[in-house]
C-alpha cells in the first residue's frame, strides 16, 4: 500500500514537472517572439532615424554649397559699390544717399538730392534699411 502511494505521489509530481516545464518553455517562446518583434521595431526606428539623419547631412551639405555660391556673389559688391560711389564727382555720393536713407529720406528724395535714378535709389533704400 505504501508503494502504491508513492508512485501516486511520484507519478503526480512527475507530472506536475513536466506540466511546469512546458508552462515555461511556452512562456519563453512567447518572450522570445515578443523580444524579437521589439527589435524588429527598433531596428526599423533605427532605419528611419540613420535616413533622416542622412537627409539633414545632405540638407547641410546643400545649405554650406549655397552659402559657398552667395558669397562669391557678395564678396566683389563693396568693391563695385565703391566704383559706383565713384562715378560720378559731380553728384553726391552714394555713402551721402546711404546716410539720407538712414535719417528716413523716401526714393523720390533721393532721385532729387543725389542725381539717381529710381533703380539706384530703390537699391539704396532697401539695402540701408534699418
Amino acid at each position: 500500500m505504501f508503494a502504491e502511494i508513492a508512485v501516486i505521489v511520484l507519478a503526480l509530481l512527475w507530472a506536475g514537472s513536466v506540466a511546469m516545464f512546458l508552462s515555461y518553455t511556452r512562456k519563453q517562446k512567447t518572450q522570445e517572439l515578443q523580444r524579437a518583434e521589439l527589435d524588429a521595431r527598433r531596428d526599423l526606428r533605427i532605419r528611419e532615424l540613420a535616413k533622416r539623419i542622412d537627409d539633414y547631412q545632405q540638407g547641410t551639405v546643400r545649405m554650406g554649397d549655397a552659402i559657398h555660391e552667395l558669397r562669391a556673389v557678395v564678396a566683389p559688391l563693396p568693391d563695385k559699390l565703391l566704383q559706383l560711389e565713384q562715378r560720378d564727382p559731380e553728384s553726391l555720393s552714394f555713402a551721402q544717399a546711404a546716410k539720407l536713407v538712414g535719417m528716413g529720406a523716401s526714393i523720390d528724395e533721393l532721385t532729387q538730392a543725389c542725381g539717381l535714378t529710381q533703380a539706384e535709389a530703390e537699391l539704396m533704400k532697401k539695402l540701408h534699411r534699418s
